[in-house]
């Protein structure tokens, strides 16, 4: 097997333009983002295998940059933690 696709065929991600997309086995989404000069940068989602909303927040060169949110499967705000230069403040 190759580091693209899972066993089943499903990929693993994929990359469009700067927008890095990865996947669970099942084809849901998994997480989204931005990706320039080797590094996470920009707006990342993660999500749930049910598809919503798991936490969100920023990278700036690959770090953790500025307020990070998680949520509850309902969509609430369980967690609210600043980062700079990839520590917590």
């Amino acid at each position: 097997m190759d580091q693209t696709h899972y066993a089943n065929g499903q990929k693993v991600y994929e990359m469009d333009g700067h927008t890095l997309t990865y996947f669970y086995r099942d084809g849901t989404l998994k997480a989204k983002g931005t990706f320039s000069d080797g590094h996470k940068q920009g707006l990342w989602q993660y999500f749930r295998k049910s598809g919503h909303l798991w936490k969100e927040g920023s990278y700036k060169n690959g770090k953790r940059e500025g307020l990070w949110e998680q949520f509850s499967p309902e969509g609430q705000v369980e967690v609210e933690v600043r980062y700079e230069n990839g520590k917590m403040k």
